[in-house]
């Protein structure tokens, strides 16, 4: 699942305090990331990092998938 563009995110603004919670969501695969920052900062500012956070752990997640592939071959 090497995925370098999402056709989709979803996206969950929580505000707390001086802060505010962005949680970006894949809802193919389901994962979920959450990053914090300013709460004056703009929100497509907030949705970018958001973003680059869950296609970061989306190719973690891919590449830890293929080493598993390797790891069957048994001798």
């Amino acid at each position: 699942m090497a995925q370098n563009t999402l056709d989709e995110v979803l996206f969950e603004f929580v505000p707390q305090g001086r802060f505010v919670k962005v949680v970006a969501v894949d809802p193919v695969s389901r994962v979920e990331v959450t990053v914090v920052g300013d709460r004056m900062a703009r929100p497509e500012t907030l949705k970018r990092i958001a973003t680059n956070k869950l296609k970061y752990v989306l190719g973690k997640a891919a590449e830890k998938a293929g080493d598993r592939q390797g790891d069957d071959n048994l001798y």
